[in-house]
């Protein structure tokens, strides 16, 4: 069965045309045939700019990638989905010149880049909120706690909740299954920070995947199942899901459970599950790619506008305005302290940088 992005990224090649738009999308699904070259010179060059990386940031670097390539003809560009952590590591190996990622860089992985002698630049591009969502058929869990979502996913919970009943009294005494991001995506690691309280810590018991998609597809075909994922892959698939309001316990976000949606995750009121997401860029490649330095630059200016049509938050104007000057200046660096903070404000953190 086809993955509802390959039907996607098949319609919006249809749509455009081009054979690069065409290799990115079979690149996303697996098939083989579409010549891959190092990142470099768009067009007559034959090169191809490579992103990688997280499979939440996947659909708006698939879509700043399919408008960059309509509107500078002969561009090629093509953009995979390893995970958080596979994209760092293929970054840091100089493998690649962008990669995406669903949460900030981690002090590690700041230093196997440090080692391989890799600058690299970072790039908040939008918001998501991670969305928790159950089977239609669900007809119990019509809202939840981050303390019940502790109680199924610490690390203590394993192969002892394993039932309904045992997460709130009146839930059916019927098994728990349990979906969610596998251990190399960064969407598991802001999750274990935001319900656990501290980051790749959960129980292992539970079916996990870096594709989204299989997630989408385990909790569709189960009465029992609940999981997270980026709310982007819930909004394409609202007729298969039910998306379930989390109650963080906090007055002043808003009174009880609050529903992922752009406006209470640009609000800031859906919390702790809404965060910001990035590219990040070899600095030596920007120096040496021409090609290169126009998408990042074209990936900055637009990632607000198409943000909304792939199922994301736009950051505040003022946000790209000051991430446009980091990249203008080739900041380097991180604005966090090697790892997820919750319920941060990305433009106060560009803002106190640009002081």
């Amino acid at each position: 069965m086809t993955s509802f992005v390959g039907e996607r990224l098949r319609a919006r090649a249809a749509r455009f045309g081009g054979f690069s738009t065409v290799c990115a999308a079979v690149s996303l699904i697996g098939a083989l045939g579409c010549g891959r070259g190092p990142t470099g010179e768009g067009g007559s060059s034959g090169a191809v700019i490579t992103i990688d990386g997280s499979s939440t940031v996947y659909p708006i670097s698939e879509a700043v990638a399919e408008e960059f390539q309509s509107k500078n003809a002969g561009s090629r560009v093509t953009v995979g989905r390893s995970g958080t952590g596979g994209g760092f590591q293929k970054l840091c190996r100089g493998e690649i010149a962008i990669a995406g990622a669903s949460r900030p860089i981690t002090a590690a992985e700041i230093e196997a880049c440090r080692r391989a002698n890799v600058e690299w630049i970072e790039l908040p591009v939008a918001y998501d909120g991670l969305a928790v969502v159950v089977n239609p058929q669900n007809t119990w869990a019509t809202s939840i706690t981050v303390a019940e979502l502790k109680r199924m996913w610490e690390p203590e919970a394993q192969a002892r909740v394993m039932r309904w009943s045992q997460v709130r009294e009146g839930w059916p005494d019927e098994p728990l299954r349990l979906f969610g991001a596998g251990v190399d995506s960064g969407t598991y690691d802001y999750f274990t920070k935001a319900i656990v309280g501290r980051e790749h810590a959960s129980r292992g018991d539970y079916t996990s995947s870096e594709d989204d998609n299989v997630l989408v597809q385990g909790i569709a075909g189960d009465r029992l199942a609940i999981g997270f994922f980026g709310l982007a892959y819930y909004e394409e698939n609202r007729s298969r899901l039910r998306v379930v309001p989390v109650d963080d316990g906090d007055a002043s976000n808003g009174a009880g459970p609050i529903t992922p949606s752009q406006d209470t995750v640009s609000r800031g009121t859906y919390q702790p599950l809404a965060r910001p997401i990035f590219v990040y860029v070899r600095k030596a490649a920007l120096a040496s790619d021409a090609a290169l330095a126009r998408f990042v630059e074209f990936y900055v200016q637009n990632a607000g506008r198409l943000a909304p049509e792939t199922g994301y938050v736009p950051l505040p104007a003022r946000a790209y305005e000051l991430a446009a000057a980091r990249l203008r200046a080739r900041t380097t660096g991180s604005l966090f302290s090697g790892g997820s903070q919750i319920g941060v404000t990305i433009e106060q953190l560009l803002a106190r940088e640009a002081r």
